[in-house]
């Protein structure tokens, strides 16, 4: 048993059994990865992956079993280098991030700003994708840190911190209905609901809220981005749903703000990161500067 043979199965699992991509990946003739991968389960004595004819259908459960370590063995591999890194105070790198739409736009810009700053030589990658794919960037080393509201506590392999809390409000044209008086769930349920994408920025609690009020939720338009509901807002397609950092008083004058702090529980955005992952000095620091921000716009 070799690092390299560990190596494939990790890519293995990555290319969803694909033989022929992981070789190319580690940069080998495919019959040279599936002799090595043949060596490993002769010295195991028994098969890692369920087969059909030479294709790779999954793994077996000793297979299920030796992936946990070979995760294990990857991010020690990445945490020794990082540590050597931090050893060395090397400012050359990536940071790597992983988020939704209204994160980038709202919470990113200033700790990005203040990062590049700091670390001028660094490469910046950001995802934008649903909690669920941040998640997944996480567990394959594609992202070293994720930031969005929903998900993120839902799995015990990560580390998952509060960064803010926020609220959602309604936004109309200025001359809806809805512009004047009290609103609560009953009114709202009078019109379509333009909002986000399930999973996206707090639309559990949108959910949950009409839920228990008994109240018919009819969303016709849903999208990650808020600049998205806002625009068909403004077109008169319903009532738009958003979080409150997404609505400019300049930018939006055309439309009224209506609070639904009252009626929608407040959505923390989180951050979150692997739990065996060793920090290196550059993304604790982008960290804090994450922590300072969220604790201006909390303000």
């Amino acid at each position: 048993m070799n690092l390299n043979q560990l190596e494939l199965l990790r890519i293995l699992q990555e290319t969803q059994y694909n033989q022929s991509k992981a070789a190319q990946k580690m940069n080998v003739v495919q019959s040279a990865a599936s002799r090595q991968l043949q060596l490993l389960e002769d010295e195991l004595g028994s098969p890692i992956f369920e087969r059909y004819g030479k294709k790779l259908l999954g793994l077996t459960p000793l297979g299920e079993r030796i992936m946990e370590e070979v995760e294990r063995i990857n991010t020690s591999k990445l945490n020794i280098q990082s540590i050597a890194d931090d050893f060395k105070a090397n400012r050359n790198g990536s940071l790597r991030i992983a988020t939704t739409h209204t994160q980038a736009k709202y919470l990113l810009p200033e700790p990005i700003r203040l990062f590049r700053e700091k670390y001028p030589d660094f490469s910046i990658f950001m995802v934008q994708s649903s909690p669920d794919n941040l998640i997944e960037s996480l567990h394959h080393h594609h992202a070293d840190i994720a930031i969005c509201t929903e998900k993120l506590d839902e799995d015990e392999k990560l580390i998952v911190k509060s960064c803010y809390e926020w609220h959602h409000v309604a936004v109309v044209p200025k001359n809806h209905p809805l512009a004047i008086g009290e609103v609560n769930l009953g009114r709202l349920a009078q019109y379509p609901i333009l909002t986000y994408l399930p999973g996206f920025t707090g639309r559990s609690n949108i959910e949950k809220a009409f839920k228990n009020a008994g109240q018919n939720l009819n969303i016709t338009l849903s999208a990650a981005d808020s600049d998205i509901i806002k625009t068909y807002v403004k077109l008169g397609l319903g009532v738009g749903i958003i979080a409150s950092m997404a609505y400019d008083p300049v930018v939006d004058a055309d439309l009224c703000e209506i609070d639904l702090t009252h009626l929608i529980n407040r959505s923390v955005t989180k951050i979150a990161y692997l739990k065996q992952l060793y920090l290196p000095d550059y993304l604790n620091y982008f960290i804090k500067e994450l922590v300072n921000q969220s604790n201006h716009l909390h303000k």
